[in-house]
């Protein structure tokens, strides 16, 4: 006669055990949080951003809304006064030749924020290959940024001058002339676009050149081993890999084309049909005192710097380009 098993089977044994295990696990589990320390981790990124909301909205949003405010008004700057004109100065800024003509200017910067982004991009394609002395040419092509804008104009404004810098340097090359670089409109004009040629190619350049260099370099071995030279690489591989950054430094260039004021307020003032559209806005506030002409004509640019910006990323989209 077979006698009875001692111990229960071991499958029954597992079941039992994690049976009785579970009120074990039960107690084990973590608690839910209190009430008190998931409102301090609702709170907390709140905390981070009211350092920078603060600032941002004092110094930023709060002044903006003070000039949409002064721009239908007569206010003068100076006296606790003020009226309001309802859209008379908006008017008065789309009706004046004079105050609406100086946008013309902007086509002289237009053109040279063309050829800085043309010239950046080619010198930011050509140093990310293994050149020589390419950091010496990066140094070279971003110093100009480093340098104040104060300065820069200054230093340009010897340079242009009757018998300056650039009369010596032609003269080297058997060209004499006594020609104002800054005495007429045109050339005045074209002077002042180059040196703001000069001035923010190297920011431009250094935005390309780390787009530039973010490409997976796998991506130029397998065009190389496909027979795809410097030409095919930058049209399929470099263009399409920069593109956000083309479309960031085109819209930049267009809104600075537009606001153009630190190196021809330096160096002419706005004398010789230099005068910028902010050059104009600050003579209207400061010498004149038409601070709320002053701000319709800071909310007109702002409107139109919007616009441009809108319509260029209507035209040019910037779509997620996937290289790899």
């Amino acid at each position: 006669m077979a006698l009875p098993h001692p111990h229960p089977p071991a499958h029954r044994t597992g079941q039992r055990n994690s049976e009785a295990a579970t009120p074990v696990q039960k107690r084990l589990a973590p608690a839910p949080a209190p009430r008190r320390a998931r409102t301090w981790r609702l709170l907390t990124p709140w905390l981070f951003l009211l350092a920078p909301l603060a600032l941002l909205i004092t110094f930023t949003y709060a002044p903006i809304a003070n000039m949409v405010a002064y721009s239908f008004t007569d206010w003068d700057g100076v006296s606790p006064e003020l009226h309001y004109t309802g859209t008379e100065n908006y008017t008065e800024i789309f009706t004046r030749e004079d105050l609406f003509q100086v946008f013309w200017v902007s086509g002289y910067y237009l053109v040279a924020s063309v050829i800085q982004i043309v010239a950046a991009l080619y010198f930011a394609t050509v140093l990310s290959f293994s050149i020589r002395f390419r950091n010496f040419f990066k140094g070279v092509l971003f110093f100009p940024s480093l340098v104040n804008g104060v300065a820069i104009g200054f230093v340009f404004l010897y340079f242009f001058q009757d018998g300056g810098t650039f009369d010596t340097v032609l003269g080297l090359f058997g060209y004499h002339t006594d020609h104002a670089w800054l005495g007429t409109p045109a050339s005045a004009n074209v002077s002042l676009a180059g040196v703001s040629i000069w001035r923010y190619l190297g920011m431009n350049f250094v935005l390309f050149l780390g787009a530039i260099q973010s490409i997976p370099g796998e991506l130029y071995e397998a065009a190389e081993l496909d027979g795809a030279d410097r030409r095919h690489q930058f049209r399929h591989i470099i263009l399409p890999g920069i593109k956000p950054v083309l479309t960031l430094t085109v819209i930049l260039s267009v809104s600075g084309s537009l606001s153009a004021f630190e190196i021809p307020y330096i160096m002419t003032g706005g004398a010789t049909g230099t005068e910028t559209f902010v050059i104009q806005t600050v003579k209207l506030a400061f010498q004149f005192n038409k601070t709320g002409l002053a701000s319709a004509a800071a909310v007109v640019l702002l409107l139109i710097i919007l616009l441009v910006t809108w319509v260029q990323r209507r035209l040019v989209p910037d779509d997620r380009v996937d290289l790899v």
